[in-house]
């Protein structure tokens, strides 16, 4: 039996009358339900902050798709997050933006992001309707200020219809444009990889598969936690900083010395298609990855699970890899409800 969050936000006449609370506009939107697998940990996301509904997960895909957001109309938040890549991108190291420029890191998968605390790589945001103001404002992505977001969408005749189906009327405001976006971006759930349906008694693991599950949960599991295969902390992994990007990590955030060179640990979730790898994107490929831990150890400076060495062989290094791409979701990758929209 699974678990159902039911997001009740509007209803017809019975609702109105049981709850009293309904504005006349609210009853002709359509209620969205967010589904919790068996087994996982409740989400974080207030969804009673949000409330979720057709119409507005479909103003944000909108959004999410469109490069009116940016200050010259060529940048959107799919440009650096390609649903068939688990949401982010693979053509490069770090993100682009508007004019060609280049960022300083790796883009984030946007996968289960209900179950996050913090967002970005250096935890910068805690909130997921905040989170989207930094790539529309930041200089080297789409560069733009939020009030001209606000008034191109306005003149917009295709948004003031979007925006009344979703809140009853066509202003246009800021928190709407956020809400929006993060209704969209809630809702991006995987859940139904290969694993999934092992830990469900569906399939079987092959033996090497099982094998690398067996090396992944002595070796990768104390960061990566099932069932997420993320965590909430921010770590040390080894890697040398790169003297071009200069890029030390949460320390930028908390000032605290301790927190020099630590990142979040991202989802591994459909990980075979979310290279490059790292946040700066200096790995191509999951071998190169298992490498480079199983080069760790013994080095004092390392969180405690990564200061063992993992000693993996040539073939422990292919059975890893084989488990980590049944983390793949092609249901999720390919799902029409994420994809562009039709107009």
């Amino acid at each position: 039996m699974k678990n159902h969050l039911y997001i009740l936000s509007r209803s017809f006449g019975i609702a109105i009358f049981i709850i009293g609370i309904l504005s006349f506009s609210d009853i002709f939107t359509t209620p969205l339900y967010f589904e919790v697998p068996k087994g996982w940990p409740e989400p974080k996301y207030d969804f009673k902050r949000n409330p979720l509904t057709e119409e507005g997960f479909q103003l944000g895909r909108h959004l999410f798709y469109d490069p009116i957001l940016s200050r010259d109309s060529t940048i959107s938040c799919q440009s650096c997050h390609l649903q068939q890549t688990g949401f982010t991108h693979v053509d490069h190291q770090l993100s682009h933006g508007i004019e060609g420029k280049i960022g300083t890191r790796n883009s984030l998968a946007l996968i289960n992001l209900a179950w996050n605390k913090d967002f970005m790589w250096d935890g910068g945001v805690n909130n997921l309707e905040v989170q989207p103001i930094n790539p529309i404002t930041s200089p080297t992505e789409m560069d733009e200020k939020i009030e001209n977001v606000v008034a191109k969408l306005q003149r917009s005749e295709k948004y003031r219809v979007l925006f009344s189906k979703a809140f009853g009327d066509d202003k246009v405001n800021s928190q709407r444009i956020l809400k929006a976006l993060a209704q969209f971006t809630v809702m991006l759930k995987s859940s139904n990889s290969k694993y999934d349906k092992v830990m469900r008694k569906e399939e079987n693991f092959t033996q090497q598969e099982q094998r690398g599950y067996d090396l992944f949960k002595t070796n990768c599991a104390s960061c990566h936690k099932e069932p997420l295969f993320r965590d909430d902390k921010f770590e040390k992994n080894g890697l040398a900083i790169d003297t071009t990007l200069n890029d030390i990590g949460r320390i930028k955030i908390t000032g605290k010395t301790e927190d020099k060179m630590r990142f979040k640990i991202p989802t591994l979730r459909n990980i075979q298609f979310t290279f490059p790898y790292m946040h700066d994107g200096r790995f191509k490929t999951l071998t190169e990855v298992v490498k480079h831990y199983n080069s760790l150890g013994n080095d004092q400076s390392l969180p405690k699970e990564l200061a063992k060495p993992m000693n993996l062989s040539d073939n422990d290094r292919v059975d890893l890899v084989a488990f980590l791409n049944t983390l793949t979701d092609k249901e999720f990758l390919f799902d029409k409800r994420f994809s562009y929209p039709k107009e």
